[in-house]
């Protein structure tokens, strides 16, 4: 399927929806996750089939990434309500399937990825994608202008599991640029702590991709922050509304992630652009 490591985690994101919604009870209800992972296991070479597709995932991981995908719907359907008609943009989409899990009538749906990723989304899932879909790289910041072509307010960014993959300046400035080009509009997206992005600690998370994901060291995290407020300064035009992580969700797997002072290692920040 020739793609990068990073882009072959958004495989194991797809992965973990359908292990997940086929639970009892369900963390996640997304029938049609299934039909995208099943055409594209099916265009998979043998050695995809082993390290991507046949890797065993741990529950902890399966868990994770479908609580959060759910917290995100939430957030995205919750602007929606407010914000009838707004513009929902899904950064670095992957092979998620949010659109079918979303209020996708009352609003415009984008998805952004590399141009690999979308033409074989679009392959898999040809006769179903119902919306706008732009084959660029997240930094390249002509695609802002192609969206707001015809107005700039109330957008909604979605950048779920992508940011902390990108190297720091780039991430900021985008973020800047975001300030500048968007108004009245929400961007909600993932960080870490900044010590996964250096030293010991980054061997220790590229060691994680290997043994959890079955992928290379090609993922691996670079954008990090100490505190959520760092946001603000970088980016005066950003203001923080909520922050989140997943092991303060009651469904959070095993519980005792709950007590471990885990919350601001990994976590969801949602910003008003102003």
């Amino acid at each position: 399927m020739n793609l990068s490591d990073v882009s072959k985690t958004a495989i194991v994101t797809l992965r973990s929806h359908v292990i997940e919604a086929n639970r009892r009870p369900p963390l996640l209800d997304d029938p049609m996750a299934a039909v995208c992972l099943e055409r594209l296991q099916a265009l998979a070479t043998s050695a995809d089939e082993q390290a991507v597709f046949e890797h065993k995932l741990s529950r902890a991981l399966t868990s994770h990434i479908a609580i959060r995908a759910r917290k995100y719907d939430a957030i995205v359907n919750a602007y929606i309500a407010h914000h009838p008609d707004c513009t929902v943009i899904n950064l670095g989409c992957g092979f998620d399937t949010r659109f079918w899990r979303i209020d996708n009538q009352n609003c415009r749906y984008i998805e952004l990825d590399l141009p690999a990723v979308l033409e074989l989304k679009k392959r898999v899932l040809a006769n179903e994608l119902a919306y706008e879909l732009i084959g660029t790289s997240v930094l390249e910041p002509t695609w802002i202008d192609q969206v707001t072509v015809r107005n700039n307010r109330h957008f909604l960014l979605v950048a779920e599991g992508l940011f902390m993959y990108l190297p720091r300046p780039a991430v900021l400035e985008l973020l800047q640029e975001f300030t500048a080009k968007f108004a009245d509009s929400q961007i909600v997206f993932e960080v870490v702590t900044e010590k996964y992005t250096r030293g010991l600690w980054k061997k220790i998370v590229e060691r994680k991709f290997r043994s959890e994901m079955g992928v290379d060291a090609g993922a691996s995290y670079n954008f990090g922050v100490k505190q959520g407020a760092e946001i603000e300064e970088v980016a005066p035009g950003l203001k923080i509304i909520n922050e989140w992580s997943f092991v303060e969700d009651a469904d959070v797997y095993p519980p005792i992630l709950r007590y471990l002072g885990l919350a601001r290692t990994q976590w969801t920040i949602t910003a008003a652009i102003n």
